[in-house]
């Protein structure tokens, strides 16, 4: 079994209320499989190692470095789901040793292959992470067009309060992925953001294709964040406070139905 895929694609992005405003950027990304990382590493690729494409244990789970595999099946087996199949991870890389993601995808299977549990793990740009594990509410297999909500409880952007849901579905082919956000606040859908790309094998070629295509894709992603936020504050869309953090890293989409 392949150990790692690139994803290339874009990010569409549509604000509905109180002024409607849209951007869509090409990305690139990488998923891969948790029980074989080592093996995902190339010249150009690496994993808890210097290459000018990377991706660092630190930065996700525990975010202390210790294994990632242990960790999501211990967060699986504490919501009741099937523990034992293989866990995929979908993030943006560091490029030169720098990255921000704004969401990464934990793709988790039972030992038949089915996909039974997607975590979104969430970063702002104010140093805070949340977690949202989704899963069907009677454990049953997620099927493509599959609706998975959850509560936000993290803040991520100020031109939105923290209340309402989002609503997740997913569209998995061989060789193409999407993923479409929709977060609806008190007065209904505000936000659609719809993640999108071609799948193949991640080897030095294609990492070193992706590099040479958006060498400033980790730096792009944080300045488009601010530059956006500029654009929203000059048409005047309302602006709210930072509120506290959860209390809990980690929240179930079973919370909500």
């Amino acid at each position: 079994m392949t150990a790692a895929y690139l994803v290339r694609g874009e990010v569409k992005h549509v604000r509905l209320r109180p002024t409607r405003h849209s951007f869509v950027y090409p990305v690139f990304a990488v998923r891969l499989r948790l029980s074989a990382l080592q093996q995902a590493s190339n010249a150009f690729f690496g994993v808890d190692r210097w290459r000018l494409m990377s991706v660092r244990t630190r930065d996700y789970g525990r975010r202390d470095g210790s294994p990632l595999l242990p960790w999501i099946r211990e967060q699986l087996s504490g919501a009741g789901l099937p523990s034992n199949g293989e866990v995929w991870l979908q993030t943006f890389p560091r490029l030169f040793g720098y990255a921000f993601n704004p969401v990464s995808f934990w793709y988790c299977h039972d030992a038949a292959g089915a996909l039974i549990a997607v975590l979104a793990e969430v970063n702002n740009t104010f140093g805070e992470h949340h977690a949202y594990l989704l899963a069907n509410h009677d454990g049953a297999p997620i099927r493509n067009q599959s609706v998975l909500t959850c509560r936000k409880v993290l803040h991520v952007s100020p031109f939105c309060r923290v209340e309402g849901h989002y609503r997740f579905r997913l569209d998995e082919r061989p060789e193409r992925m999407v993923m479409r956000i929709d977060y609806h606040d008190d007065l209904g859908l505000l936000l659609h953001t719809r993640i999108s790309g071609q799948v193949i094998p991640l080897n030095a070629l294609s990492a070193l294709q992706a590099l040479v295509r958006q060498p400033l894709l980790s730096i792009g992603i944080i300045s488009r964040i601010h530059g956006q936020a500029l654009r929203l504050w000059l048409k005047k869309v309302p602006f709210y406070t930072k509120p506290s953090p959860p209390v809990s890293p980690l929240s179930h989409g079973k919370e909500i139905r």
